[in-house]
């Protein structure tokens, strides 16, 4: 499919815009990140504890942070995800305070929000084991005493009823007619038991080491891509085509992690993925400039280099647009659609996208150029060599030749 035929756009004649909003975008991103002082990692790298809860009903956010504030340092993030809205707390601190800093958050939650009855479990906040500890006694003081099994097989059912309804029991009349759970075992639930308005969907702890360890790896991978392109392309171009993507590439990678600084966004093993694709994606495109460039150098050798880049962009420029074109729809889609948690990976794809394409044409391509010129520019400084007259007594002695 051609959507553009026999184009003849002077791509390389705009050159200097787009090269002067490269170096605004990317003076721009490095001194925000120097002012906060690097990147805003995000957990994965900085380590702390990340808690994820899920509300029976919205919160204000304000009284979720008012619960934690002056207990820890603490991000909130409010995440929707599936119509039902999850609440995120980062909490950093070092590897000792970590699991206190987790229950810390837990208890405070608990305090503002759960209303728990005195001495009653919490079954939106609890495991099997706890419910077939609490409930054994009880049950045998009712008269509806159960063994081992029948305990556990009562733990399960609760479990599964709650797994099944979003990780939440409203109301514990909600559990009448429940598959596994007899009126009777029902009545001693209300007893004992009773259901928050939240629950804890997910714990994860990373330690500082543990995060500058990944900070370091998802460097040495970004920059493992960028070498083993630059082999690829010099081996199965030249040398200068090579230099030429990788510096292309590394324009993009700078111009995306900048424009996170300036948005504020935390960079996490997500955005480094998105990074590793849009090396890839970048390489790509400028790999099918470059290829149709060398088959037009054989066929118009008389031609200025810059005319032929121009043919070799115009005829690859249906392609151009059809990819990246499509593959931006789907990033804009995550981007808008994906929630919160897809939120960086998308942005990094839809910036990659759009900095990856025009990066082939106006970054890639002109550095051929340059580098022509420059070589051109050193033959004309050589000094002409000046023929050195033969030696008198040579002339004499017939031993010149002489015209």
């Amino acid at each position: 499919m051609e959507l553009f035929k026999n184009t003849n756009f002077d791509f390389l004649g705009k050159k200097w815009p787009f090269i002067g909003l490269s170096l605004v975008l990317s003076i721009a991103g490095i001194l925000s990140m120097i002012m906060k002082g690097g990147p805003r990692y995000g957990i994965d790298f900085r380590g702390g504890a990340l808690v994820t809860v899920r509300f029976a009903q919205r919160p204000p956010v304000e009284k979720v942070r008012g619960a934690l504030s002056g207990k820890l340092p603490v991000e909130v993030v409010e995440v929707t995800q599936n119509n039902q809205d999850d609440i995120v707390g980062t909490d950093v601190r070092d590897d000792k305070a970590l699991d206190q800093a987790r229950s810390t958050i837990i208890n405070s939650l608990n305090t503002t929000f759960g209303h728990p009855e005195s001495g009653k479990l919490d079954l939106n906040n609890t495991g099997k084991e706890a419910i077939m500890e609490r409930l054994r006694d009880p049950l045998q003081r009712a008269g509806a005493g159960m063994n081992d099994q029948q305990l556990a097989d009562l733990g399960t059912a609760v479990m599964n009823y709650r797994n099944g309804h979003g990780g939440l029991i409203n109301n514990l009349d909600d559990l009448k007619g429940a598959p596994g759970i007899s009126p009777q075992a029902l009545n001693v639930i209300k007893q004992e038991c009773y259901a928050s308005p939240f629950t804890i969907r997910a714990t994860d702890i990373v330690g500082p080491r543990v995060g500058a360890e990944l900070q370091r790896k998802a460097l040495l991978a970004v920059l493992y891509a960028l070498g083993g392109m630059l082999i690829y392309i010099a081996f199965r171009f030249e040398w200068i085509y090579g230099f030429a993507a990788v510096i292309a590439v590394f324009h993009d990678t700078i111009i995306t992690i900048g424009l996170f600084s300036l948005f504020n966004k935390e960079i996490t093993l997500t955005v480094v993925a998105a990074l590793l694709t849009l090396v890839g994606y970048s390489m790509n495109d400028t790999i099918v400039v470059f290829d149709r460039i060398r088959e037009n150098l054989k066929l118009l050798r008389r031609e200025p280099l810059e005319s032929v880049i121009n043919k070799s962009v115009n005829q690859t420029l249906s392609r151009t647009v059809l990819t990246s074109g499509l593959t931006l729809l789907t990033a804009l889609s995550l981007f808008f659609f994906g929630g919160q948690v897809l939120n960086g990976f998308s942005f990094g794809l839809v910036v990659g996208i759009i900095v990856g394409t025009y990066s082939s044409v106006f970054v890639a391509s002109p550095i051929l150029i340059f580098w022509q010129d420059f070589l051109e520019s050193r033959k004309k400084k050589r000094p002409v060599p000046v023929p050195v007259a033969p030696a008198r007594e040579n002339v004499r002695r017939g031993t010149a030749k002489v015209k």
